[in-house]
């Protein structure tokens, strides 16, 4: 073990080096933000709404759907008097959550502060009310005291006590306190309806993952058995014997990549079919787009653990290179946002060959994208894929010794 540098490194310094990532990927200060589209909003709902998780975009369109795939929404909120329709993409979980937070907590401090204008205004009208009823109940008194007083002396004058004590009555009723009520003022009430473009309301966070670790996991045991495939070819010395015949180079790569590639098409059927019916997933996509992204996934990682068997001297070493050249990739794969992260960060996730495999996967599974969409991403596989195999053909002449 001393004498073996490589082990001793890749032994002590892979974790280090993991764990700086996962520092840096997880101690970025960039908050998370999701995008509202809105319209005819009251604006006072608005501006509880908007805020620093939450980027406000008005539009005059009332076409939810519409508008959240032609501007890449998170969500669209309309209203038509109080009632609130709210639609979420919901194809980034995360960012659905936000929006839920940001509309119940704004529509609670709406109504808290609705509540307390309206207390302030019934207090006001209802000092001017008891104000305006005292000096009416006043002028009202004293006109009736005078005139009970004054038939109370008559009644008296012709000795008609019993008249007299009628009005006595009278007069200290007259004279008793009255009361009166007020009409509350109602606040503003907002009711909300929900709807989903992309799952439902059910939808967990598992299942906006699941098609990047399904993915992953195509990658990591096709790089595996690939890579220590080849390095027992050579530790065997069955390459060296082929080599040493007519057939090129370039013959024995392809016929790996053939090979080894029809067992990737196996593997990549298996695991799809398993995840779809075992797990639930919502696919909104086409299940031939999975299969092929997949596919392309599988023979990049056939070709990179090829490449990378050609350092290492034994299965051991091999299996070294995994936390340097493939658990990286599980962050860059949508589990962390990469629109989030540092500059430098974004840079190293455009250079992982899974970056670009999750997020065909996950725009297919979640946005149902069509093959035009996610084109872009999977001519960068077949480019991983052909310089991983010309640069083993390259590499597979250091082996050639006749």
């Amino acid at each position: 073990m001393l004498r073996d540098k490589r082990t001793l490194a890749l032994m002590f310094l892979a974790p280090l080096l993991i764990m700086t990532l996962m520092y840096f990927l997880f101690q970025n200060n960039t908050t998370q933000v999701a995008s509202l589209g809105v319209h005819h909003v009251d604006q006072s709902v608005v501006n509880v709404i908007d805020t620093k998780n939450v980027t406000i975009h008005h539009y005059d369109s009332s076409q939810a759907r519409k508008m959240i795939k032609q501007h890449d929404l998170d969500g669209y909120l309309t209203q038509k008097n109080g009632q609130l329709t709210i639609t979420y993409s919901n194809s980034n979980p995360t960012n659905t959550s936000l929006i839920k937070a940001s509309l119940q907590s704004g529509l609670v401090k709406l109504k808290m502060k609705t509540l307390v204008t309206v207390t302030k205004k019934q207090r006001a009208a209802l000092e001017s009310q008891q104000a305006a009823l005292k000096k009416l109940t006043a002028a009202q008194t004293q006109a009736t005291v005078t005139k009970l007083k004054t038939a109370i002396a008559q009644a008296q004058a012709r000795g008609d006590q019993a008249t007299a004590e009628k009005l006595q009555k009278q007069l200290k009723q007259a004279t008793a306190t009255t009361s009166s009520s007020t009409q509350s003022a109602k606040a503003t009430s907002y009711t909300t309806k929900s709807h989903y473009i992309y799952g439902s309301s059910d939808s967990t966070f598992f299942e906006n993952f699941l098609p990047a670790f399904l993915g992953f996991f195509v990658f990591f045991f096709v790089f595996l058995i690939s890579g220590v495939s080849l390095l027992n070819e050579r530790t065997t010395g069955t390459l060296s014997r082929l080599l040493a015949t007519p057939i090129r180079r370039s013959e024995i790569i392809m016929g790996y990549l053939i090979g080894y590639g029809g067992f990737a098409i196996i593997q990549t059927v298996l695991t799809v079919v398993f995840t779809i019916t075992v797990f639930k997933i919502h696919l909104v996509g086409s299940i031939w787009l999975v299969f092929l992204t997949n596919l392309l996934l599988a023979l990049v990682a056939l070709t990179l653990g090829i490449f990378i068997s050609t350092f290492a001297n034994s299965e051991f070493e091999m299996i070294q290179f995994i936390p340097l050249i493939v658990v990286p990739q599980i962050f860059f794969a949508g589990l962390v946002p990469v629109d989030g992260m540092a500059s430098w960060l974004q840079a190293i996730a455009h250079i992982m060959p899974l970056y670009y495999g999750a997020n065909a996967l996950t725009t297919v599974v979640t946005k149902g994208a069509g093959l035009g969409d996610i084109g872009v991403n999977l001519l960068i596989l077949v480019g991983f894929m052909v310089v991983l195999t010309m640069l083993n053909i390259v590499g597979m002449k250091r082996y050639r010794k006749v």
